[in-house]
């Protein structure tokens, strides 16, 4: 090859390289950033509405709407001068207390179903308040001493008596004074006032399925319990698996409505509290007692033909009580209706078997 010819070439790159160096060369120019998007649009939409379903405040039973209605509590007679009561069978909670000479006597809450009529109705004790002025609704009772009528009067709960001409209330001639006093819930409901004509919050706890229920998923097997409350009050209760109830019994006497339906519970609640007497006094001077029920105390469940201890608490007078499991954790009831035993503390029992 030519030598002059690669002096040529030499010089002409280092030329090249030297004018670059200098800055006499532009680089080509560059396109602006070009930005790609996503080849799927993404979907823009709020989280999902959590699926709850509608239910009675007072049994945890599904319904497509709740009734625009309060709840009604009846004191209603419980010894064997009223039996067989009318409307038991509709109650969505019955409370059984008891009052003066060691007597049983029942507060039963109805709300999600209409008697058409509930008796024998009779006059409010000094527990009643705690029992059912956390539903802030109507309380139907025959009378009372008028210290206990007052107390009533301050929980603020609308109030129908038949001592004081409440409408409603009508006496039958098929029974004799005093356990011949019933009423008409239809027409208790008619006449709620503004104040007193909203469904409850819920008075207890409820899973969605009896198989989520607390003694159900965590309890022992039963199929009876048993409970001594005073030598005139001795209810029992049977676990009927093919129905899926506890059948209630007055001894060993089965217990029915008077409609001939037997008086039955999905769950049955003891709760044990102090008993002691008020300064009221009942015919010959005998004590009126209460039960201490704001505060903390034992319990228990039965639902499913099972049961498991519980812990119940209840902050003050017109709040709900509410059930605890050994972990603290909330012991839930199963669908359904519930009878709730006040068993004194230290003077009655309940066995399990």
């Amino acid at each position: 090859m030519d030598k002059r010819w690669i002096a040529a070439v030499a010089a002409t790159g280092l030329l090249a390289l030297a004018a670059c160096s200098a800055g006499g060369t532009t680089p080509p120019p560059t396109g602006a950033p070009v930005t790609v998007g996503p080849s799927v649009a993404p979907t823009k939409a709020g989280a999902p509405t959590p699926d709850v379903p509608v239910t009675w405040p007072l049994t945890g039973v599904a319904t497509s709407k709740v009734a625009d209605r309060p709840v009604i509590t009846v004191k209603i007679e419980n010894t064997a001068m009223a039996r067989p009561q009318t409307g038991l069978e509709s109650a969505d909670i019955v409370w059984e207390e008891i009052v003066d000479f060691g007597v049983p006597r029942l507060a039963a809450m109805f709300q999600s179903k209409t008697p058409k009529e509930v008796g024998p109705i009779r006059s409010v004790r000094p527990m009643d308040p705690a029992i059912s002025a956390p539903t802030h609704g109507l309380l139907a009772f025959s009378g009372g001493q008028a210290g206990i009528v007052a107390q009533v009067q301050r929980s603020g709960e609308q109030l129908f008596s038949n001592d004081a001409g409440a409408p409603g209330m009508y006496r039958t001639h098929d029974r004799a004074a005093p356990h011949n006093v019933y009423g008409s819930p239809a027409t208790w409901w008619k006449h709620a006032d503004a104040a007193h004509s909203k469904p409850p919050q819920p008075q207890f706890l409820f899973a969605r399925t009896a198989a989520q229920s607390a003694a159900v998923a965590g309890g022992t097997a039963a199929t009876h319990l048993a409970f001594h409350l005073t030598p005139l009050s001795q209810p029992r209760w049977t676990w009927d698996a093919e129905h899926d109830k506890w059948l209630r019994s007055e001894g060993k006497v089965a217990s029915y409505s008077r409609s001939g339906k037997r008086l039955a519970a999905t769950n049955v609640v003891s709760i044990v509290a102090n008993h002691p007497n008020t300064r009221f006094k009942a015919q010959g001077g005998a004590p009126v007692p209460t039960y201490d029920l704001v505060g903390s105390g034992t319990g228990m469940i039965a639902t499913g033909g099972r049961t498991i201890p519980v812990t119940w608490k209840k902050t003050s007078l017109d709040a709900p009580m509410r059930l605890f499991l050994a972990d603290g954790s909330p012991a839930l009831l199963a669908p359904g209706n519930t009878w709730v035993e006040l068993v004194p503390k230290g003077t009655s029992s309940v066995s399990v078997g």
